[in-house]
């Protein structure tokens, strides 16, 4: 039976059919089996915005629906692993927090924890990863990364700036004080759930007006990820199924001839192991120079498989999933959407 907590959220989200197909689609958290009607705790939240955004992902990747629909033919589900955005660390960010501040205010009342800090000095960013309390191995992950626009050139910061400004803050202040009710008893009512689910799964977009097309080629020359986030803004540029063996799985989407990577990647530990497909090319539009609007084809949001050994916790004495990530791993997987614009 599903939880109708979840389920009567996403119905008036997304609508039965929608919620249906997920339902049937991905895993479903045990924790989640027992729920009390009208309350909605902060795992059922972060359950029902995390199935919502996955839905949001295969709406905007042809590859991942494409990969998804074959996978329930098959009878298979996806066992969501973890979503991942891209925001900007930069004072002139209009009137959004700047970087994962936008957030982690509302991941940490969710019931998310910062689980992981990775470098990504090669990409000019940070990564964060953020594990939920209550089902850290079955609620999916965020993988929130910031790039810092000062570790580039003066030309580059002001396009930065040029395109950020402008950018809203989709949290109106009930949502605010929603997630606030939310840190604090680590529930809500239903109908201040409902309110509040589809305002925290729109701060999950670009917030900022279309870029200026000399802005978006002053950012692709220093940064394939500024110049996505120019086009993409907090959307998922990714979301990831976790898969038995994602080296068995690379055989055989090569042999069906889809965008896969070449090579899957390795944690330097070796119990994480992952790949994709190449970013979706979609078409974007962008400002003129005389004020007009024109459109360009540009690297849209991918699909990953990852795969997690389980390892012994000699704290526990239980075998646990290696829910890390790697730095170098996120490198390599960030390149999928350095496609050259056409």
């Amino acid at each position: 039976m599903n939880n109708t907590n979840v389920q009567n959220l996403l119905h008036r989200l997304l609508g039965d059919e929608t919620t249906a197909r997920l339902f049937s689609t991905l895993n479903f958290p045990t924790v989640l089996r027992e729920w009390e009607e009208g309350i909605v705790t902060r795992a059922e939240l972060a359950q029902a915005m995390n199935m919502a955004l996955f839905e949001d992902l295969l709406e905007r990747s042809c590859n991942g629906r494409e990969y998804t629909n074959d996978a329930i033919a098959r009878g298979d589900t996806v066992y969501f692993d973890h979503g991942a955005l891209r925001t900007v660390r930069w004072v002139n960010s209009g009137a959004l927090p700047p970087g994962e501040a936008a957030f982690t205010r509302i991941l940490l009342p969710l019931g998310f924890n910062l689980s992981g800090r990775y470098p990504l000095d090669k990409l000019g960013m940070t990564g964060r990863a953020y594990a939920h309390q209550d089902a850290p191995d079955e609620i999916a992950q965020f993988f929130v990364s910031e790039l810092h626009p000062e570790r580039f050139s003066t030309a580059f910061r002001q396009a930065v700036s040029n395109v950020l400004g402008s950018s809203r803050d989709p949290l109106t202040p009930l949502a605010v004080s929603q997630l606030a009710e939310l840190a604090r008893d680590g529930y809500l009512p239903i109908e201040a759930a409902h309110e509040l689910l589809p305002v925290i799964v729109g701060a999950f977009a670009r917030q900022h007006d279309i870029p200026g097309i000399d802005d978006y080629k002053a950012l692709l020359h220093e940064s394939a990820e500024m110049a996505w986030i120019s086009t993409g803004g907090n959307a998922f540029n990714h979301a990831t199924d976790r898969v038995a063996d994602v080296f068995k799985l690379s055989d055989d989407e090569k042999a069906k001839g889809r965008p896969i990577k070449p090579d899957v990647e390795r944690s330097r530990p070796g119990r994480v192991f992952q790949t994709a497909y190449r970013a979706d090319t979609v078409s974007r539009e962008f400002r003129a120079n005389d004020g007009g609007k024109l459109t360009r084809e540009v690297p849209g949001p991918f699909y990953e498989f990852i795969t997690r050994r389980r390892i012994f916790n000699q704290m526990t004495r239980q075998w646990e999933t290696d829910l890390s990530f790697d730095a170098g791993n996120a490198t390599a997987i960030f390149k999928m959407t350095a496609n050259v614009e056409r």
